[in-house]
């Protein structure tokens, strides 16, 4: 799918732009431009198809918008179902997240010394606010919707293609590492059950 409707059309060539001009290696000016391009992008919510939108009874939802060819990113919507939450995860790459509609909370965390370790106060994101995350700003976080009662959804981009990326759960009491690929609700790549471990026990190739 390769959408060509402003706004999403316009973002992803706002990032095609970043990604293929100098400065690249600067992950501190990439995740600015990302950012700058994705305030843009959710100042409207008209442009989300509703298929993209709709959530599961039980589990959160990742929609694939958009998956750059050579991989060097991706942008997916993320749908929250009432009280839906993650584990607690990383990326392995550079993040901005958007909020769209409702609120999401997350957070942070830090490995110390083998364990978890909460990094400030749980964030808040209404919508038109901006989060980033990588292996160098920080990559570990819980996020959840801020509501029991009602939809919430984040539009994110990410440094490759998310869906296909080897990334990891963490075990909140003993920090103990598991590998998982998440795939997209709406294909391709073969997702891998983001459940925390529960035993401490190394992580896994994927």
């Amino acid at each position: 799918m390769h959408p060509t409707a402003d706004p999403l059309g316009r973002f992803i060539a706002d990032l095609t732009a970043i990604v293929e001009g100098p400065g690249t290696a600067d992950e501190g000016r990439v995740l600015d431009g990302v950012s700058a391009a994705m305030r843009r992008l959710i100042a409207s919510d008209a442009w989300l198809p509703a298929e993209m939108a709709q959530p599961h009874p039980t589990l959160y939802q990742q929609y694939r918008l958009y998956v750059d060819p050579q991989d060097r990113f991706s942008v997916v919507s993320f749908v929250w179902g009432p009280g839906q939450r993650t584990p607690i995860h990383d990326h392995g790459t550079w993040g901005v997240i958007g909020m769209l509609r409702g609120a999401e909370t997350g957070q942070a965390y830090r490995l110390e010394n083998g364990r978890l370790a909460k990094v400030g106060e749980a964030d808040r994101l209404e919508p038109g606010d901006i989060a980033v995350v990588s292996p160098t700003v920080g990559d570990i976080h819980v996020v959840a919707n801020a509501f029991d009662d009602r939809v919430s959804i984040s539009i994110h981009a990410y440094g490759t293609d998310i869906g296909k990326q080897s990334r990891h759960v963490y075990d909140p009491d003993t920090g103990a590492a598991k590998a998982f690929i998440s795939g997209y609700a709406n294909g391709p790549a073969t997702p891998t059950a983001p459940t925390a471990p529960t035993a401490p026990t190394a992580p896994t190739a994927s």
